[in-house]
């Protein structure tokens, strides 16, 4: 079973769908029991990082997310709010990853949004694509670069494209909206 978490987040019906595509069901929870028992965890999300995390503690899903065992892939505000702290409403974050999320600062068009290809790529979440390769972004804050980065993209700073830390795994791109090349990374993440 591959578990969605619900929070207080929007896109989880597109990855969902880019699940579906690939022949794997899923289920949408924020049943504590349903998440900890699934074989996958995908933490997607759209949305606000303080409001988030509210929601998150309020069902008990801060504490049961960071001692799942299980891979788990955050997407985009998942990735973020499996950082330490988020300046998105100077919020306290899960601290899987040591680093801090900052919004960026408006020398170029923020939110980032679109295609950007990666430097690294340092995860077997990459296997089989090229670094030429391009993913889809929509994001006005960033993972600063740290220990647990696995690729890197650079728009006005260099960034968290990707980090992987243990059983978790996260991209601030969003898989489900970059074409093959993220079903790919999807299919890779599924796989492990």
């Amino acid at each position: 079973m591959i578990a969605i978490v619900k929070y207080n987040a929007g896109n989880i019906t597109s990855v969902q769908n880019a699940l579906e595509r690939l022949g794997y069901s899923s289920i949408v929870t924020d049943d504590p029991k349903l998440i900890q028992q699934a074989e996958k965890v995908i933490f997607p999300g759209v949305g606000e990082a303080s409001s988030a995390m509210q929601y998150l503690r309020a069902k008990g899903l801060d504490e049961i997310i960071k001692n799942l065992t299980q891979p788990v892939l955050g997407i985009c505000l998942g990735q973020q709010l499996l950082c330490q702290f988020s300046e998105e409403g100077n919020t306290e974050c899960l601290g899987i990853f040591e680093t801090s999320v900052k919004k960026f600062e408006p020398k170029l068009k923020v939110p980032h949004m679109g295609w950007n290809t990666l430097e690294t790529q340092n995860s077997e979440l990459y296997n089989g694509i090229s670094s030429e390769e391009n993913f889809y972004f929509v994001h006005s804050y960033y993972a600063e670069v740290c220990a647990d980065t696995s690729a890197v993209c650079n728009y006005i700073v260099p960034f968290s494209a990707s980090m992987q830390k243990d059983n978790f795994y996260a991209t601030q791109f969003h898989p489900e909206k970059s074409s093959t090349v993220g079903e790919q990374l999807l299919l890779n993440f599924l796989k492990l």
